[in-house]
């Protein structure tokens, strides 16, 4: 029997969100699948789950972004379809706070603030903590409450933040999201996999 591929879900699809998942992804030895970057997404789910089970290691990082789309969009489909495939275990995912007109709640377990720090209450896009406990609002968040998935780490906006998610400075919050869902998935101490430091 094949062991199902390890899989992370990112609601964010720009360009600043896929070099920070991408950097992300080299730092602890997986991948990110770079066509799943779109804004919004333009890969179906079967089209993504095909990706991933070619994709040499994990974990693999896949993006999904509706664009500010009311309701469920092309990447909330394309995410519910990954996330129930029978080939694919969600080590968890990592919930993307915006401000759009039609922007939705989502639940989340817990949340990281711009300033790297662990917070029980949601965050909005710049990484500041709002006032609701365990929720923050999305594009991309419509459908997370209907995933059986481990945990749902809420961030500000990936690459972004005031420039203090930054690739250039090592997308600390994207790196503190991704280290918190392998520590909770219980991944590392499945894999033996640490992060690779080797990689700048």
């Amino acid at each position: 029997m094949t062991a199902k591929r390890k899989v992370i879900l990112v609601t964010d699809g720009d360009i600043y969100a896929a070099k920070s998942i991408e950097y992300a992804a080299k730092q602890i030895g997986g991948r990110s699948i770079s066509q799943s970057m779109g804004n919004p997404s333009v890969k179906t789910g079967p089209e993504l789950v095909s990706m991933i089970l070619e994709t040499p290691h994990d974990p693999v990082f896949v993006m999904f972004d509706d664009s500010g789309l009311q309701g469920e969009g092309p990447g909330e489909t394309a995410m519910k379809y990954v996330a129930a495939h029978p080939d694919i275990e969600v080590l968890g995912v990592i919930a993307v706070a915006s401000k759009t007109h039609y922007a939705e709640w989502t639940k989340v377990d817990v949340s990281i603030d711009a300033e790297g720090e662990l917070t029980e209450f949601g965050v909005d896009k710049y990484g500041v903590r709002e006032f609701d406990v365990k929720r923050m609002s999305g594009d991309t968040v419509y459908c997370l409450d209907q995933l059986d998935v481990p945990i749902v780490v809420g961030i500000g906006d990936i690459g972004k933040m005031g420039r203090k998610d930054d690739v250039k400075k090592g997308s600390p919050i994207t790196m503190k999201a991704v280290e918190l869902i392998l520590e909770r998935s219980g991944y590392d101490e499945c894999t033996g996999k640490r992060e690779d430091k080797s990689i700048p």
